[in-house]
């Protein structure tokens, strides 16, 4: 079996939890694990074993015994550092969002088509095998012509409000899931109408966001649908969606998987880590698969590109109060 070398960049919350599950995935080696935190990097070092830790990033992306690069840093930097890799001709795969704005996006893209490198970005929901037994019920056409969508996603306690205001906001930072599995399985979306509230953390309004969040979309084939957002739950994280078809409906519901503050201070990253473990596996396992087999892992820049479009028409909603259409929102 090939063996990757890998450049593991980002040692935080995500990051460590992502080292654990490489060290699980036959075939793979973490060379040298990168952060701007030099501490962070080493702690990262010790979780896989990797030989070298480094404060400097490109470094790592530039080292001649790294084949892969794995990207667990703060989104604004994520596009800097996808070129990088690209240039240097190693694949990618990179935690989402793939970045903050859509012009960085398409330079991206235009870059992956000029130099052919495998770029994948992180969506772990799609790789949840309740969610693809739901897609194969849908390819199937089990549900019939698809009418309706529902889904919901709302943390077991908010992130740090430092997080918060480089995040790029709610509908960019998590709902962002919601609206990748919308088109992933409805199809593209054509309107979004949004409305928000602060009734978790009155620091939210400073950092300009909102905690929780109803978003009304329409797709372009006619289906419509409603995604909530929250940041708190007092009974633990609430992932549920609902598929409705015209013969039958998929429903995954995955609340009460962990427990809230009042039990333990679970953290985001922790709840998902115990909801979705599985999943974060898998699409790692996938993704250094499709390496091995010469085929272009999914979802890459453009349809990562499509629900970031999505994401910031809804966030351009939230702050005028008004319906927008997401082909208004280009490059």
């Amino acid at each position: 079996m090939q063996t990757f070398r890998v450049a593991f960049l980002g040692a935080g919350r995500i990051g460590q939890m992502h080292l654990h599950n490489l060290r699980t995935i036959a075939g793979v080696q973490v060379q040298v694990v990168a952060d701007t935190s030099l501490a962070a990097a080493a702690h990262g070092a010790t979780i896989v074993a990797a030989p070298r830790h480094t404060d400097d990033i490109s470094a790592a992306i530039a080292d001649p015994e790294v084949d892969v690069v794995m990207i667990c840093t703060p989104t604004g930097s994520h596009p800097e550092l996808i070129r990088q890799a690209v240039l240097a001709g190693k694949p990618v795969w990179c935690e989402k969002p793939v970045a903050l704005t859509m012009p960085a996006v398409q330079q991206l893209s235009d870059l992956v088509d000029q130099h052919q490198v495998p770029v994948m970005i992180g969506y772990m929901r799609r790789f949840d095998a309740r969610y693809q037994r739901a897609k194969a019920r849908l390819d199937a056409g089990e549900l019939g012509r698809i009418e309706r969508w529902h889904s919901q996603s709302i943390d077991a306690s908010p992130p740090s409000l430092a997080f918060i205001k480089t995040s790029g906001g709610i509908c960019i930072d998590m709902i962002i899931h919601d609206f990748d599995l919308a088109t992933y399985f409805v199809g593209e979306i054509d309107t979004v109408y949004a409305q928000g509230t602060v009734v978790v953390d009155p620091g939210f309004i400073d950092a300009g966001d909102v905690d929780t969040i109803i978003v009304t979309v329409r797709f372009k084939n006619g289906a419509i649908g409603v995604i909530t957002g929250g940041r708190r739950t007092a009974w633990g994280y609430d992932i549920r969606t609902e598929i409705v078809g015209s013969q039958e409906r998929a429903y995954i519901a995955l609340q009460s998987a962990t427990p809230s503050n009042h039990d333990g201070d679970v953290s985001p990253v922790e709840a998902q880590t115990h909801t979705f473990g599985d999943a974060y596996h898998a699409e790692l396992t996938y993704f250094f698969d499709c390496l091995r087999q010469g085929i272009t892992p999914r979802p890459g820049i453009a349809e990562a590109g499509q629900s970031l479009q999505v994401a910031i028409a809804a966030t351009q909603s939230l702050h005028t109060g008004r319906p927008v259409r997401v082909s208004d929102i280009s490059a």
